[in-house]
């Protein structure tokens, strides 16, 4: 498997927890040590382990700000 490097440069936020302790969090990351862009996955509590997630640019979070707001 190949390995990779992240570097957490700001915690945002959580969105929720599960009952194990696990946070789905909204994070501003590095990624192998490109540019940072906003992050939403799972994470164990030490932030060791990790779920699957998607990376954002602001420009792509904002869009999604757009159509999150529009839909209601």
């Amino acid at each position: 498997m190949t390995e990779f490097k992240y570097d957490i440069i700001k915690s945002i936020g959580t969105i929720s927890e599960s009952p194990k302790g696990w946070k789905r969090e909204l994070n501003w990351i590095s990624w192998n040590g490109r540019d940072p862009k906003y992050d939403i996955r799972d994470w164990s509590p030490d932030h060791v382990k990790m779920g699957k997630g998607m990376t954002f640019t602001k420009e792509e979070l904002l869009e999604l700000k757009k159509l999150l707001t529009s839909s209601d």
